[in-house]
């Protein structure tokens, strides 16, 4: 008898219990990432049997940031593999004048849910990243260093430019919504 079988199902009772309950962040980032479904669902797969497989370098504690770092990093290589989507385009340093509070807009309830997930979808890869793990997943700013191996401070700066692109894009399409009578 395989006397590694009850450490085997020790781990995998570990694994279930640290790693399972992050499906749905994991497919959120994927989604938003890969921007299809099936890729998305590919890469989550991918990105748990690699989290299986690599589970005794996990340390212990919050296992979301080690999984959505692993997704992450499958994501980014089948978008290297198959050009899907552009690479990540870096964000624009001198984009840093900020837009007063008081030209923010006000959008009915309704109009809101439609826009936001086009606008979305116009983000550079890097924007609707960091956007998705702090604002849909609820990521602190150490987590999301963490997952995506960058200063504290540079997810606070990334975080800032990627609002204010959120924020146009939603600025231009209900401006056009509104041109057109919506």
């Amino acid at each position: 008898m395989d006397e590694s079988a009850p450490d085997s199902i020790v781990g995998s009772v570990a694994f279930e219990q640290a790693l399972l309950p992050h499906r749905d962040a994991a497919y959120n980032l994927a989604r938003w990432l890969m921007r299809h479904d099936h890729d998305a669902e590919d890469c989550v797969q991918d990105a748990y049997l690699r989290a299986y497989q690599a589970f005794g370098r996990f340390r212990g504690g919050d296992g979301r940031p080690w999984l959505l770092t692993i997704v992450r990093n499958v994501c980014y290589s089948r978008l290297r593999q198959n050009r899907h989507e552009e690479p990540p385009v870096p964000f624009d340093e001198l984009e840093q004048e900020a837009i007063p509070a008081a030209a923010e807009l006000s959008w009915p309830q309704a109009v809101a849910r439609e826009l936001l997930p086009q606008a979305m979808e116009k983000l550079p890869t890097e924007a609707r990243e960091i956007l998705v793990l702090h604002g849909v997943e609820g990521c602190a700013y150490k987590e999301i260093a963490v997952i995506l191996d960058i200063p504290v401070g540079t997810v606070m700066s990334r975080l800032a430019r990627a609002r204010l692109k959120l924020q146009r894009e939603l600025q231009q399409l209900s401006q056009k919504d509104l041109s057109h009578g919506l």
